[in-house]
């Protein structure tokens, strides 16, 4: 299967870790629709480095609030491309400082809610619609990008139920979408080196950031497991499953593009939780 021939869709994708996806996926030649709320300024500048990294980047201008655009951008995408491989749900409400800040949830701005809107709901909505595409061609993977804030305390309750949610709708995706042979999965990268963090100089990292500076991951990296999970023969046999991306590294002997090994943080972070297995004839 040539990786060329892929058809991603990775939405959220004006910055951070959507941006280095879209760029990780280019890299493998792939035609990638990167999606933002404006498709000027950086989403632009996204499907500018998929393409000058060996693909085709296409930016579309999608609220993911918005259903009818979701709707839009899929009925476009089959229209032009005839067939998705890979959709990554990775857009999300992320109120960065608001989120980290000290403090119990009541004290923090309502509006941290809406992970579970634009981060969970939004996931939903976008796999309703790539569905289709994907069982009408009985291949395909859904991937929702997650966290071990999924099984741990990481940034209160709105995000920790906004990643659980993920893991566990893309497990009762699974069991639909089976029969028609494609995959519905979480991946769990680990801390990411997006532009905002590899913009701090060496000797401004916060304190609390130190022990865990040498072991971020760039954003490509997660791309590259995904898509290597997707070219696997037995890529039903990973469905329902929330998956940590830097074991998939390790598995498809994948290293980040500094050359690095990304770690696990498994022992010291939590597992994903094992629902009941998919009856799979994989």
């Amino acid at each position: 299967m040539a990786a060329k021939n892929h058809v991603v869709v990775v939405t959220g994708a004006s910055r951070g870790l959507g941006r280095g996806m879209a760029r990780g996926f280019g890299s493998k030649g792939a035609t990638v629709y990167v999606t933002g709320r404006s498709a000027r300024g950086a989403l632009a500048n996204t499907a500018e480095e998929v393409t000058a990294a060996g693909g085709k980047g296409i930016a579309v201008q999608c609220d993911h609030a918005d259903d009818v655009r979701v709707a839009a951008l899929f009925e476009r995408i089959a229209a032009e491309s005839g067939k998705l491989d890979i959709l990554v749900n990775n857009a999300a409400a992320v109120y960065g400082e608001e989120l980290v800040a000290p403090g119990p949830f009541w004290q923090k701005p309502l509006r941290l809610a809406e992970m579970m809107d634009v981060g969970m709901r939004s996931n939903y909505v976008a796999a309703y619609y790539a569905a289709p595409i994907m069982a009408k061609a009985k291949k395909g993977l859904i991937a929702n990008i997650s966290f071990y804030g999924a099984v741990s305390y990481f940034h209160g309750p709105a995000y920790g139920a906004a990643k659980a949610g993920n893991d566990k709708m893309a497990f009762d995706m699974s069991k639909d979408l089976l029969p028609y042979r494609v995959a519905a999965v979480s991946i769990w990268p680990g801390f990411i080196r997006t532009e905002a963090i590899a913009a701090i100089p060496d000797n401004q990292v916060p304190e609390f950031l130190k022990p865990l500076w040498p072991l971020f991951e760039n954003p490509e990296f997660t791309a590259l497991v995904l898509e290597a999970l997707y070219r696997d023969p037995q890529l039903m046999l990973h469905t329902g499953k929330a998956l940590i991306g830097a074991e998939l590294g390790i598995k498809y002997g994948i290293r980040d593009i500094n050359g690095k090994q990304p770690v696990s943080f498994r022992d010291t972070k939590g597992a994903p939780i094992t629902y009941f297995e998919v009856a799979n004839p994989f």
